[in-house]
């Protein structure tokens, strides 16, 4: 690449060089100057140009690593630039360009050549400049003008669309099920990962506690699945509420600007959303739903772990994870045992079934 950048330069020199002969010529010819007798303007042409050149040869290692340097300073500079701001940036130099070269085609027909050269070149460089600054500043109307084009050129089918966006919670990320309910389809409508989730999920992976780092981990694990394994949409979604400190807030702000309904199993937030008006899918209301209807005097075997917190009881599990005390079960611990059910306690935070055992007799697993 230097070595091609190297030879354009060359060739730009021997440009150069013609030209500043044929001026210098023009000047000559105006005084009636003679300085050779015969092929005058041959022989200058060619020394001007070779004499350029050679000089542009020469500096082009120096104009290639600056002209470098400043390509890497250009980039880094752009990579901090938001791409909103870019986009809005380039579609006010385009405008700005047209108005400069609308005022400016009158003026380039004056009779004084310089004075309409210099004004020509101010009036791109003002609105140039004034395109780039006035869409940067106002970008945030030309969004909403934009999106409200689209809004009403997509109709009622895309409106209602918008309306069944779900956004996540962080604890419904890090559980993990909601990859398996996406995959079921069951979930429509795209998917809103605000962004102070994401930052709540970093931190939470760069803890230094073992466990909670762990959690994190598998939140943006599962994110990554969702969004390369899964025929869903995924927005992230930039705003933030900087006024606001606590995440549960910012997702019930988000929910009722969007108008969107958040998916969390946290049970706090569930209630707090109710009282917000904000819809909320909690996804171990969706987990106790589908799990199999336990009635009292069933019986089923199972294997009790530890005790319970009131004297005697025994705790077991089933294999989804329901709690089962089984009452008079802390003699058993460790062992499994047919048991019959007595009752079946249903909450928002899931559901725990009260057994007794059926008979002393331990059953082999």
């Amino acid at each position: 690449m230097r070595r091609v950048l190297r030879f354009l330069l060359t060739l730009a020199g021997i440009a150069l060089g013609i030209g500043i002969a044929l001026a210098i010529q023009q000047v000559l010819d105006h005084f009636n100057i003679i300085l050779l007798p015969i092929y005058q303007e041959i022989i200058l042409t060619i020394i001007c140009g070779i004499a350029f050149g050679i000089i542009l040869f020469l500096l082009s290692p120096s104009i290639i690593k600056y002209f470098l340097a400043f390509l890497n300073w250009a980039e880094n500079k752009l990579s901090e630039v938001p791409m909103p701001d870019i986009v809005s940036g380039s579609v006010g130099l385009i405008v700005g360009l047209v108005i400069a070269f609308l005022i400016s085609e009158p003026i380039s027909r004056m009779k004084l050549p310089w004075v309409s050269i210099v004004l020509t070149i101010a009036i791109y460089f003002m609105f140039a400049y004034l395109g780039i600054r006035i869409a940067v500043k106002r970008r945030g109307e030309l969004g909403h003008f934009l999106s409200f084009r689209r809004s009403r050129e997509r109709g009622n089918k895309e409106q209602e669309r918008e309306s069944a966006a779900k956004i996540l919670d962080t604890s419904v990320i890090i559980d993990g099920r909601i990859f398996d309910i996406c995959k079921t389809g069951f979930i429509e409508g795209p998917l809103i990962i605000p962004s102070f989730v994401l930052n709540e999920l970093r931190h939470i992976a760069d803890s230094s506690d073992a466990l909670k780092r762990n959690r994190g981990r598998r939140g943006l694990d599962v994110l990554n699945q969702i969004q390369k394994e899964l025929d869903i949409e995924v927005r992230i979604h930039d705003e933030d509420f900087s006024d606001i400190d606590e995440v549960d807030v910012k997702l019930l702000k988000l929910g009722q600007q969007f108008q969107a309904k958040v998916i969390t199993n946290d049970y706090n937030l569930n209630k707090v959303a109710e009282f917000q008006g904000v819809e909320v899918l909690n996804i171990n209301e969706l987990a106790n739903a589908v799990k199999p209807v336990v009635l009292p005097g069933e019986e089923m075997i199972v294997q009790v772990i530890k005790d319970g917190k009131e004297t005697g009881q025994g705790i077991a599990y089933l294999d989804d994870g329901t709690m089962i005390v089984v009452d008079g079960g802390k003699k058993y611990v460790g062992e499994t045992i047919d048991v019959m059910v007595t009752s079946v306690l249903q909450t928002a935070a899931g559901r725990m079934i009260f057994a007794k055992p059926k008979s002393v007799d331990k059953v082999v697993s």
